[in-house]
């Protein structure tokens, strides 16, 4: 069974390449490399012993995806192409609806035409907004705080239509919390470029001695030591998530939606203390003020999907720390090496 990833030279993507690779399936990575490295897919081969086909695609650009699509014969797609950085989407609104959307138009276009009918979204816990309360279920009221959580929740509406016009068509949309850690084999991982958007990133390049400080905003939230509470899952895990969410696309037709999430809430302060301890490096660091748009609390139900994916996060938060400061450490300035 052929699986094509777009955006899958990214951090979650190549994950997802080698667990899919170990179950058996064939894969197919498109991108365009604008937010990730070439040197990704050697470290691929090097992990998996296999030369993954890989076209250096704009997803957006329909020409190009048509080739692929009448030159590879996929079964299913896996989309995590996409800009991803949520200040940017304020800064830059108009960039952000025209590249995620029409990357998701186009390759829908293509599918139909090509008669391909498993799709798997690479969404995000962004579309719950500013939660009544947690944890977060899938069924609950939706709504976004910036035009990158606004892109991903659109795309999740024209695919439940497009899923409802087309009989055929499966589609997951899988709406992940806050990936971390990296690859046990410390050969691939987070590499952001620039000022790192995500938590762990900062940290391990604070200990690597890249970065003065970590900066954290704001310390007079709603919560246990005052510093905001995120759902951290080890990016391995979610990539095994994908694997059995493209099981379950190929058995059941329509649209259903998941969390990708431990169910366990960690503050900032304790991930900085899990990361001291299980790596024994201290991080100085510094508060500043909150941010806009940022909320106290947000952490899954994970339920459903160990109910209907058979699917659950097994690795540890010390794990996840390990592993993020085995790639930071044995690839100092990232893929440049």
């Amino acid at each position: 069974m052929k699986i094509l990833l777009t955006g899958g030279a990214g951090f979650i993507g190549s994950h997802t390449c080698i667990e899919l690779v170990e179950a058996g399936y064939d894969v197919v990575i498109a991108d365009d490399l604008s937010n990730s490295k070439p040197a990704v897919l050697e470290r691929l081969k090097e992990l998996t012993g296999k030369e993954i086909t890989f076209y250096n695609v704009d997803v957006a650009n329909s020409k190009k995806v048509d080739e692929m699509f009448s030159k590879d014969r996929f079964d299913a797609v896996i989309h995590f192409a996409g800009f991803k950085a949520v200040g940017e989407s304020v800064a830059k609104p108009l960039m952000y609806y025209r590249n995620n959307l029409d990357t998701t138009l186009t390759l829908l276009e293509i599918m139909a035409k090509y008669n391909v009918n498993n799709f798997v979204f690479s969404s995000s816990a962004t579309v719950y907004g500013i939660p009544e309360r947690v944890p977060l279920v899938e069924g609950m009221k939706t709504g976004c705080t910036n035009p990158y959580g606004w892109t991903k929740l659109m795309i999740e509406q024209i695919l439940t239509d497009a899923a409802t016009a087309n009989k055929d068509l499966s589609v997951v949309l899988l709406r992940y919390f806050n990936p971390i850690g990296a690859h046990p084999s410390g050969r691939i991982g987070e590499d952001p470029a620039g000022i790192p958007n995500n938590l762990l990133p900062y940290i391990t390049q604070v200990a690597i001695g890249k970065l003065p400080q970590l900066g954290i905003f704001g310390d007079d939230y709603p919560t246990h030591d005052g510093t905001g509470v995120r759902d951290y899952i080890h990016v391995v895990d979610l990539a095994k998530g994908h694997v059995k969410a493209i099981e379950y696309a190929c058995k059941n037709k329509g649209t259903e939606i998941f969390n990708l999430g431990t169910g366990t809430g960690y503050s900032v302060l304790d991930i900085v203390k899990a990361f001291e301890s299980a790596n024994n490096i201290k991080i100085p660091y510094v508060v500043k003020a909150r941010r806009d748009g940022d909320i106290a609390e947000c952490y899954a139900d994970p339920v459903k999907a160990k109910e209907q994916l058979g699917w659950q996060a097994e690795k540890t938060l010390e794990e996840m720390c390990r592993d993020s400061w085995r790639w930071q450490s044995n690839n100092p300035k990232g893929y440049e090496e």
